[in-house]
């Protein structure tokens, strides 16, 4: 009897401990939910979690209200995708193409979308964002991005200190514009900027229309041929 009593009582233990970490491993688990990877499907309007896109959107029976389920991927890892026209678009990843699709209902068009993050140039159409420090070097007129039939020439200016680019390019914080010209290679305004990163340097001469970086004032200003679009130039000082 004695030995029987033993066995049972170890083997109550040993149960009542299976249980305890069973239910402390499904506690843990509440608590630090796993992120999904790859892609899984959502109701239209349940949100977006950050860094996903949108790749498609369908007619759904299982989401009463709006009727449209997404397909939405997560963009870790990626370097090429195709999303709908109104997928949220994270940052560093440009618009490469556009063109009409049946894969995403409630637009009817996808985009290109890649991530530029090894890249210092790329091709992509006039509606992208344009990643932190790149600037578009020209513009032209293209079939390859239906909705407005322009592309841009843009360039990662990580490694610069000078560089041409067009004057409805984003101008990096701390630079500025030293020239402006006419030029074909920019459709759309048809005029060119020279953009000279300021570093090292207490003095400048810059177009009346260039950003001041922080810190800088304008000393005086005086009349140049080299500022197309309004002809005067400022003297620029750090302050």
């Amino acid at each position: 009897m004695k030995t029987l009593r033993t066995h049972t009582s170890h083997l109550l233990t040993v149960v009542l401990l299976l249980l305890g970490m069973m239910t402390a491993a499904s506690a843990q688990a509440q608590a630090t939910p796993q992120r999904v990877a790859g892609s899984t499907t959502i109701c239209s309007f349940s949100p977006i979690p950050d860094g996903w896109v949108v790749t498609s959107s369908y007619s759904s029976w299982g989401c009463p209200g709006s009727g449209v389920s997404y397909t939405i991927t997560d963009t870790a890892g990626q370097t090429n995708l195709a999303i709908c026209s109104f997928s949220p678009k994270p940052a560093g990843w440009v618009i490469t193409s556009s063109y009409s699709i049946n894969n995403c209902a409630g637009s009817g068009v996808a985009y290109g979308f890649r991530n530029v993050a090894n890249d210092t140039n790329v091709a992509a159409c006039s509606m992208t964002p344009i990643p932190t420090g790149w600037v578009i070097t020209s513009s032209y007129s293209i079939n390859n991005c239906a909705g407005t039939g322009v592309g841009y020439s843009l360039h990662n200016t990580a490694n610069d200190t000078r560089v041409g680019a067009c004057s409805m390019t984003p101008i990096p914080t701390g630079w500025v514009v030293t020239s402006s010209y006419s030029t074909n290679n920019c459709a759309g305004t048809g005029v060119g900027y020279t953009l000279v990163k300021i570093t090292t340097e207490t003095y400048a001469v810059v177009c009346s229309f260039s950003p001041l970086p922080a810190g800088w004032v304008v000393s005086n200003y005086y009349p140049s041929n080299n500022c197309y679009g309004s002809g005067v130039a400022y003297n620029i000082r750090k302050a």
